[in-house]
């Protein structure tokens, strides 16, 4: 996790450094929903490599939004979630949904 120093002294710029690229939105997006396997998400979001997967995932957990919870079983299983903090995301991208449904059908 990022000690305070380390973060911009604006707030927004602070939401942007930790959840502002394409990739970890629609990460939460689907984590909102329910928990996800590695797999789940790279087939869900096309476009996205292992490698940049891998790497917001990493990035989420050490922020404290994610949590990646390892089962033991005969073949591991890994599932990643919205940690209580992630769950405080939940309104600002549900408004953004709905911002962009909003403009999407003002071009109806």
């Amino acid at each position: 996790m990022l000690k305070k120093e380390e973060l911009p002294d604006c707030p927004v710029a602070t939401t942007v450094q930790l959840i502002g690229n394409k990739w970890k939105l629609l990460i939460l997006r689907n984590l909102l929903s329910r928990p996800w396997r590695f797999n789940e998400l790279r087939r869900s979001l096309d476009g996205i490599s292992q490698k940049v997967l891998t790497e917001s995932l990493r990035s989420m957990e050490n922020d404290g939004i994610i949590i990646r919870t390892v089962y033991a079983e005969v073949s591991p299983r890994v599932e990643y979630s919205l940690s209580e903090l992630g769950e405080t995301l939940r309104p600002i991208l549900d408004a953004m949904q709905a911002w962009g449904q909003e403009y999407k059908e003002s071009f109806e």
